[in-house]
This record gives structure tokens, sequence and C-alpha cells, in this order.
């Protein structure tokens, strides 16, 4: 198996991605090819003891940052890190590709240098996040924000194969992330989806409201872009506001620290359960080939299990059974109409 990754998409690249990148290779037995300016690359390794063992490096001597306009990976920024990865994922060089870098750029090269899933009209970013008694897929989690019916059945059906593939799910409940529960809630969105998901190759378990999915009332919610983005941003800062509320109570006074000490064990276990850098990063859904998005604040930790996530997501051959489901989706949806 090898992984391809972006060595300057980051706000930590380029020595967290190569110190995730060592982890990898020392933990999963992957190799790997890293894109970047070389020479910052391999001082950068040598001057904080990185290994390069399994590491190749390809030399891309330009960055596309934040604040470029996502489309110049293309053609401005062709010489990029990214567009570089991109273009030797396309090449079959690797079998998955890893960055940290502009969620916009990465959706740009996955659109127009790796395409799409045959039948797929958009890619979609799948985010894994903890609930009580495990975790859930949030599909879309900001790649669209102006979605049809069509594509939120596209989510469902390809969140449930990588939850059940990757993630080890069996039969992953499909919820559709609404106002209520009643079939007759939402607009013209929400109903079109509703009726689709129901004939739709999955088990689809209906309307879920927002706050039921911390309570792992679905395995995949499904929504639009711009409600899935809320929806995570929501929960990354509760997540935050809890750590600090938490280490206050525990913090204050000669009783709390006691009790932190009785309890560290489950503190530990607490705060491990929600840490973003235990899954790794985003898989975009929908791209031909395996891509993944990692925090753009990602550490040497959630790289290395960004790599990790890249090569299950790969090994588990997501995109063939989509293929697979689309085609018996369409397959039905024919036979109907002929009905």
């Amino acid at each position: 198996m090898k992984i391809i990754v972006d060595g300057f998409g980051g706000d930590n690249a380029p020595l967290s991605v190569l110190q995730g990148c060592a982890l990898a290779v020392e933990e999963y037995g992957v190799e790997l090819i890293v894109t970047g300016d070389e020479q910052k690359l391999r001082v950068a390794a040598a001057e904080n003891q990185v290994s390069l063992k399994n590491i190749e490096i390809v030399h891309a001597p330009d960055v596309i940052d934040m604040h470029d306009d996502p489309v110049s990976l293309l053609k401005a920024k062709s010489q990029s890190s990214m567009a570089v990865a991109f273009n030797l994922l396309k090449e079959g060089r690797g079998d998955a590709f890893v960055s940290g870098g502009s969620t916009g750029a990465i959706v740009v090269g996955a659109n127009f240098i790796i395409k799409r899933i045959k039948g797929i009209k958009r890619a979609g970013l799948a985010t894994v996040i903890p609930t009580i008694n495990g975790c859930y897929l949030l599909m879309d989690a900001g790649a669209n924000l102006d979605c049809k019916p069509e594509t939120l059945t596209h989510f469902g059906i390809m969140g449930s194969i990588y939850m059940e593939k990757v993630q080890k799910v069996n039969n992953p409940r499909v919820g559709l992330v609404n106002v209520g529960t009643e079939d007759t809630k939402g607009g013209e969105l929400q109903l079109g989806a509703y009726a689709m998901l129901q004939k739709a190759p999955v088990n689809f378990t209906g309307n879920v409201e927002a706050r039921e999915i911390p309570a792992g009332a679905v395995d995949v919610a499904v929504a639009d872009g711009f409600t899935g983005n809320i929806i995570l941003k929501l929960t990354e800062g509760l997540g935050s506001m809890f750590s600090k509320k938490i280490k206050g109570i525990f913090m204050e006074g000669l009783g709390g620290k006691l009790a932190a000490l009785l309890t560290m064990k489950k503190i530990k276990d607490f705060k491990k359960s929600m840490d973003y850098t235990e899954y790794g990063g985003a898989p975009l859904l929908g791209a031909a080939k395996p891509v993944i998005k990692a925090h753009g604040s990602s550490n040497a930790k959630a790289f290395k299990n960004a790599i990790r996530q890249a090569r299950d997501f790969a090994a588990a051959n997501v995109t063939g059974e989509i293929e697979t489901a689309l085609a018996a989706l369409k397959a039905e949806q024919s036979a109907e109409e002929q009905a």
C-alpha cells in the first residue's frame, strides 16, 4: 500500500506532516510519497531527527494556501505540493491521498483531476464524529452548500458503504437531518430526499433531529453541506467548551484535585473518545480514488491516523462498492419506470 501525502498541507506543515508520516511507516508498514519543496522537507526532517525510511519525496516548489483561489490548483498553482500529489494519484503512483490543506482546493482537485465515480454528480466530505456510545458519519460536512434530493441520496449510499466497510458498522442506520422526525417535515430538499432515500439500498431510518445525533440515533447523518458544516463547527465548539469546563471543575480547590486523581483514567478515556486526532480526517466520498482531508490544525498523531484512514479506505475498495450500489439503484429505477 502506497499513500501520497501533501507535505505542505496544514497549519503545522511540513514538520507535523513528516512526523506523522514517520509514525505511520513505523506503525502501519505503509510506503509513502510526500510532495513539496524537497530541500525544505529534508532540512526539516534532519533538524528534527525525523526518519525518512520508506518515504519518497517528490519535488513540488509551490504551495497553495487558504487565501488562494481553489481553482488556481489547476493552472497557476499546478506545481504546488497539492496539485503534484493529485496528479501522482491520477497516474496511479499511489493508492490514496492525504492533505491538511485548503478544503476548496481539495474538492477542486478531486473533481477535476481525479474525477468522480460514474453516476456521482457531487463528491462530499464525510466526517466521523464521536457519539455517546461510538461514532457517526456526517455527510456532507461542507463541500456542497447547495444540494438536490438526488445528491443527498447519494450521500446516504456512500456514507453507509463507508461506515460498513471502513468503520465496520453492521447495517448502518442512515438518517436525514431535519427539523422534526415526521415525514412531512422540511423544505423541498428534505421532502424530496426522504422519498428517494426510502427507495435507496440503505437502512434508512427516517428523519433525525440534530439533538438526537450525539446520542447515537444514527450511524450516518445526511445533510447538505451548509447544514452539515454548522453541525460540525457547533460540535467542535461544544467539545472545546466541555473540556475547559471539566478541567475547571477538577482544578478548583483541593476537593476537585483529589476527585481528578481518583477519576483520572476515566477522564483520559473520555478525552480520547472526543479527540478528532483519533479519527484522522474526512474522506471525500464520490471521488474516483481515495482522498482524505485532514484537519488543518492536525498534529503528527492526526496525520498518522489520517494515513491509516487512507490505507483502510483503499483496502476496503469503497469506490468499487459505491459503483456497484449506484448501478443497482439505477437498474431498480429503470425497472420502476418501465413498469
